[in-house]
């Protein structure tokens, strides 16, 4: 029974709250103005069924090719990050080496600069 009168009660302050915001003009406007849209386009569907089926399948021909768009884009990111993931390692490896490098030229500069007789030899 409880059950019963909160349905009831939503649905009667459901009524109330739609009334009360029709008391305003420019809701009233909005609401004739795109029920009468509505009406009018189930009256048009209605008589035009295959109007409706044309719509239908030229939205599920978008949305199909939006998916396959978006589907290669998906692969292609996926592509590039494996290839990322295989080159990171040897350019992890390459900048390792350059920087051992250059810690040993610094190294050698280092000593030629300190022993002059090493400089002219």
């Amino acid at each position: 029974m409880g059950n019963s009168k909160l349905g009831k009660f939503i649905l009667l302050g459901a009524l109330r709250g739609g009334v009360a915001a029709l008391l305003d003009r420019s809701t009233r406007t909005t609401v004739v103005g795109t029920s009468k849209k509505a009406a009018n386009e189930i009256t048009f569907y209605a008589k035009n069924p295959e109007s409706l089926k044309q719509k239908l399948v030229d939205q599920k021909d978008k949305f199909q090719a939006a998916y396959e768009q978006l589907s290669g884009d998906v692969s292609y990111i996926k592509e590039q990050v494996e290839e990322l993931k295989a080159l990171t390692p040897q350019v992890k490896e390459f900048v390792t080496d350059t920087k051992e490098t250059f810690v040993d030229s610094k190294e050698e500069y280092e000593t030629i600069m300190k022993d002059p007789q090493t400089a002219t030899s």
